[in-house]
């Protein structure tokens, strides 16, 4: 059993309800299985093969969720990539994913034209038209290029829905998802068919997802906490997506007084932006019967006022790109703690060890570990990391928590260094290879500082050799080289930075001082 065939059965059974609203405009399941099916047809004519990889740079659109299940029909694997990341980070990811072919929204035309001169590897190219003029710059591509370029939509007119899911064994892969690492480059975890469909069912399942439940898709869908949540299983049960390209709060109350939504899933950011917005009515949300948080912890204070507010629950999980991503979350059967990442979901277990290995007294603070299912195979081309990640069978997650009496557990710290902006995770180490990359720079250090709205954000303290330098180049260069929201909100210049005896830069030192400062 897997996503594909239970989809692809459900449009059958179920052709005329409907599987998502986008733009004015609503999709049934049977119309969505046809256009996979179409975008199935097409990539295997373009040779796209069963154990190719297919890199998508797209957001909240509907090609994402057709190029996604279209790629899986036939058995060739999908690797989401953010479409904000810097031309350096996509390059990466395409290089180290051995991406075969590229789907890619008409905005990232000038991306894709370089990409035909950097990546002879990548045979096909397939754009995505959200603009009227994108037809007329494909067809003045030069003939040379034009002939890996193809139109998302002249595909799609052409196309045949011919191809059936075919045959495809739980443990193959079907999305590799690249995460930021705290000694690097990203890693590819590789999450099998076995891993997306029992995560998706178990969720539905735990959360009791139904035929009937409308799902505000705003969370970007490139990510896994929105792909497993608000893609993968609602379509599993036959929900509707209300597909959201970008998040406001204006937008989210307007879409609960139009569409009546059930189900809404956000980071701790998108409340706060929702509970403080000054026109918003609860009475436009009344309809949601359960409002989910992941991505990062979510402040008890704002959780109880968000509740209050608009009257209803919200239930606070976790998740990681290694697990699928969901191993917890609070039940809707029993008490919901506040602070608390919930209980084990349906089929997955977690625990907490010490560095020993073994399982610590309800109480005690370990690094919390999983075992499920749900569980990457590995990560892409790093058999060490993956050895070291997966031990016995459990997938050590690198944060520390506790567990309760009954069973429920508290993330007492994130990953040492890692900071969180906006739900989106940032490791320093990145952050600051980007730095010491710049001629100018001698040494570097990134911390997180608190930020009202976004969770944290990125302060860096930099030794420059070359002190003509100015922070403003510095902000420039960053810009150039990191998402957005990698970038550093302030960088403040030092003559030097603390370390101890080794020569080992003290981030803790500098954290405490910008605390301070904060």
């Amino acid at each position: 059993m897997n996503l594909v065939s239970e989809i692809y059965n459900t449009s059958l059974k179920q052709a005329d309800k409907i599987a998502y609203h986008f733009g004015g405009k609503d999709t049934t399941y049977g119309e969505f299985e046809e256009s996979v099916s179409k975008l199935a047809t097409a990539l295997k004519d373009l040779g796209v093969e069963k154990g190719d990889h297919v890199v998508f740079l797209l957001g909240n659109t509907p090609h994402f969720i057709i190029s996604l299940y279209a790629t899986m029909r036939i058995g060739a694997t999908a690797i989401p990539v953010n479409p904000l990341y810097s031309p350096d980070e996509i390059t990466y990811i395409v290089r180290n994913g051995d991406a075969k072919a590229i789907i890619a929204l008409d905005a990232l035309l000038p991306l894709v034209e370089a990409g035909l001169k950097a990546f002879p590897e990548v045979e096909t190219y397939i754009v995505c038209e959200t603009n009227e003029n994108t037809i007329e710059k494909l067809k003045a591509l030069p003939p040379n290029i034009k002939e890996r370029v193809h139109s998302f939509g002249q595909i799609m007119k052409e196309s045949l829905p011919s191809i059936k899911p075919m045959g495809i064994d739980s443990d193959d892969t079907a999305v590799i998802l690249y995460t930021s690492g705290t000694t690097g480059r990203p890693k590819g975890a590789m999450l099998t068919h076995g891993n997306l469909y029992s995560n998706a069912r178990d969720i539905a399942d735990y959360l009791t997802f139904t035929a009937e439940d409308r799902v505000i898709t705003t969370l970007p869908v490139f990510h896994v906490f929105a792909l497993s949540v608000v893609v993968n299983a609602p379509l599993l049960t036959s929900a509707e997506l209300i597909i959201t390209p970008t998040f406001s709060p204006k937008e989210i109350f307007r879409i609960g007084r139009e569409f009546k939504p059930t189900i809404f899933a956000g980071v701790p950011t998108m409340y706060n932006f929702l509970y403080q917005y000054p026109e918003g009515n609860p009475e436009d949300l009344k309809s949601l019967r359960l409002a989910i948080s992941g991505g990062s912890s979510m402040p008890v204070a704002l959780l109880h006022n968000f509740e209050e507010k608009f009257n209803v629950r919200v239930s606070e999980g976790y998740g990681l790109s290694e697990a699928s991503p969901v191993t917890c979350f609070n039940p809707l059967d029993r008490e919901r703690k506040a602070g608390s990442i919930g209980t084990n979901i349906v089929n997955v277990e977690n625990k907490v060890f010490n560095e020993l290995g073994e399982e610590v007294p309800v109480g005690e603070v370990g690094e919390l570990v999983v075992k499920g299912p749900n569980v990457m195979k590995g990560y892409y081309k790093m058999p060490e990391e993956t050895a070291v990640a997966i031990r016995d069978g459990w997938l050590y997650t690198g944060d520390l928590a506790r567990m309760d009496e009954e069973g429920y557990f508290y993330i007492v710290d994130r990953k040492k260094d890692m900071i969180i902006v906006g739900g989106y995770n940032v490791y320093p180490r990145e952050v600051e290879e980007v730095f010491y990359g710049h001629p100018g720079v001698l040494e570097a250090a990134v911390v997180g500082i608190p930020d009202p709205n976004l969770g944290e954000e990125v302060l860096a303290y930099v030794v420059l050799k070359d002190t003509s330098i100015t922070e403003d180049e510095l902000n420039t260069y960053c810009k150039e080289h990191l998402a957005k929201y990698k970038c550093p909100k302030e960088i403040i210049l030092l003559e030097e930075l603390p370390k101890n005896t080794t020569g080992k830069i003290l981030r803790r030192n500098l954290k405490s001082q910008a605390l301070s400062r904060a």
